[in-house]
């Protein structure tokens, strides 16, 4: 279930529900939009999942013109170098100039959107789809032992490169696995 905490930039707590019409009211006072489908089976490669969820991606192209479309993952057997230098790629505050849209067909990450001195923390989980503006300041993490695969959404192919922005306030913010333990 998606869950949603909002923080000051001191770390205060602000806001916690699992409401989806209250997480929905939320994030759409920052032009941020979360959607569900409903989960499919699929095999374990990128094209399988891909595959699995055609229709949907065809659907979201034709409304946004994505025009390139790819699956990240990361599962509890990757090696632990190779997670944790994933995750540490996109733990600091960063921009793209294309929008942030990921749908989860599997696990779970939180994405942390830096808005109007406030950190929503957005925990997506399979079935989530999320669609972050482009310029929105956030962060991601998918926790010291990542779970997850998302299907990604991009104008460009080079839609997915941070502009990281120097500012220390992701590691004020309580992580995915801090925020995750007390579920």
């Amino acid at each position: 279930m998606t869950y949603l905490t909002v923080y000051g930039e001191d770390a205060e707590l602000l806001q916690r529900t699992e409401n989806p019409a209250e997480i929905a009211a939320t994030l759409g006072e920052i032009g941020v939009r979360l959607r569900h489908w409903d989960v499919v089976a699929t095999g374990p490669s990128a094209d399988d999942v891909l595959a699995a969820y055609a229709e949907q991606i065809a659907k979201v192209n034709a409304e946004e013109s994505y025009t390139f479309v790819d699956v990240a993952q990361l599962g509890p057997d990757a090696d632990p170098e190779v997670a944790a230098g994933a995750r540490a790629k996109f733990l600091n505050e960063h921009t793209h100039d294309d929008d942030e849209v990921r749908f989860f067909a599997r696990g779970a990450g939180i994405f942390y959107l830096h808005v109007n001195g406030r950190v929503h923390a957005v925990l997506c989980e399979a079935g989530d789809l999320l669609s972050v503006p482009a310029k929105t300041t956030h962060w991601f993490d998918m926790g010291t032992r990542p779970d997850f695969c998302a299907i990604r959404f991009f104008h460009d192919d080079d839609g997915w490169i941070g502009d990281f922005t120097g500012d220390a306030i992701s590691s004020r913010i309580p992580d995915f696995d801090a925020i995750t333990a007390g579920r």
